[in-house]
């Protein structure tokens, strides 16, 4: 017993003195391999996606939200101006406004097309739109942005005017695509085998599937699902928004299979009058959107796997009917016995 309990703490010391001293580099580089091989997984990277969407949203609106956009300062230096003329105008003669209609409305009206020229060219060349910087670049823009950026739909309605908010763009870009593709790779598998398994399910609770039958999705169901997301985001975006049902669902479209129009984009149309308003609905579309994509490799997955399954069936169709137009000729082309 004495020897047992002696050869125990013998162990324990062993065991205590080898992880005391256990070098810290191997420390590090172990929780470095946890936490690559989690972010691998599909948990793993649906957060990695959504945090690098995040902090790009928080970098990209603090870069550009620096200074303000130089077209916006020229307008309301314009407007300024404009209305010391308008002023100088009236004061000119204290009655022309009060005896002369008509000589006011003349006087004013030479100073109000300068000052229309003027808004159209701004509009025009300048890319002036009533916004001003903290209504372009707020957090929910600016992750729409990202979204944009590396899931490669660019609208083209929200772009970096700085040399800095540029140059980040590009680096954003070359590290968040690969995750992306990451992330629709990942999240296809995930929602495949979810809907998969909910088909199999329905199949043996209605009687439908036979003893030892393979159940393969079929391409129609596929094309039902992104059919009704498409529909769920077409009445949402046309009640939000007031668009017509058929800008709706070509914005919905448009976006999932990364066409990016620009045309249309929730939350663009009213930020000016309740930018507040709008920013819900941008985080709205922003999870919509990235929801949709997932969908999109889901259907792929299954889809793909759907026509495998058919063009199986069909070559093994079409080596019997061979072996079969064969044995036809042999026989056919025997001699006939005597």
């Amino acid at each position: 017993m004495a020897r047992m309990h002696v050869k125990s703490s013998v162990r324990s010391y062993e065991s205590s003195s080898t992880s005391v001293n256990v070098n810290p580099k191997e420390k590090i580089k172990d929780c470095c391999r946890k936490l690559v091989a989690f972010m691998c997984t599909q948990v793993g990277v649906g957060g990695l996606i959504v945090g690098y969407a995040i902090v790009g949203a928080i970098g990209f609106s603090n870069i550009e939200l620096q200074t303000e956009y130089p077209h916006v300062e020229e307008m309301k230096e314009l407007r300024k101006n404009f209305s010391e003329k308008l002023w100088s105008a009236t004061a000119a003669d204290r009655n022309v406004n009060i005896l002369n209609k008509t000589a006011f409305e003349r006087q004013t009206d030479g100073i109000l097309k300068d000052f229309q020229q003027d808004v159209v060219e701004a509009i025009k060349y300048k890319g002036y739109n009533g916004k001003s910087v903290k209504d372009v670049w707020s957090l929910p823009a600016a992750l729409m942005f990202c979204l944009s950026v590396f899931t490669m739909i660019g609208y083209g309605n929200t772009v970096p005017r700085t040399p800095w908010g540029k140059g980040a763009t590009v680096v954003y870009a070359i590290f968040g695509i690969p995750l992306y593709v990451l992330y629709f790779l990942n999240m296809g598998k995930v929602l495949a085998h979810t809907f998969r398994w909910l088909y199999q399910w329905f199949h043996e609770c209605t009687g439908r599937k036979k003893p030892g039958q393979r159940i393969i999705v079929p391409s129609t169901a596929c094309l039902w699902v992104m059919f009704g997301y498409i529909l769920i985001g077409t009445i949402l975006f046309a009640q939000w928004e007031k668009w017509d049902y058929l800008d709706s669902a070509y914005f919905c479209v448009t976006s999932l299979c990364k066409i990016g129009m620009g045309d249309f984009v929730p939350g663009a149309d009213v930020e000016i009058k309740n930018g507040n308003g709008s920013h819900l609905k941008l985080v709205i579309n922003f999870v919509y959107l990235l929801l949709g994509l997932g969908l999109v490799a889901m259907c792929y997955n299954l889809m793909r796997e759907d026509v495998k399954e058919k063009l199986r069936e069909l070559k093994e169709n079409i080596i019997d009917a061979f072996e079969d137009f064969k044995f036809r000729m042999v026989t056919c082309c025997r001699p006939s016995s005597e």
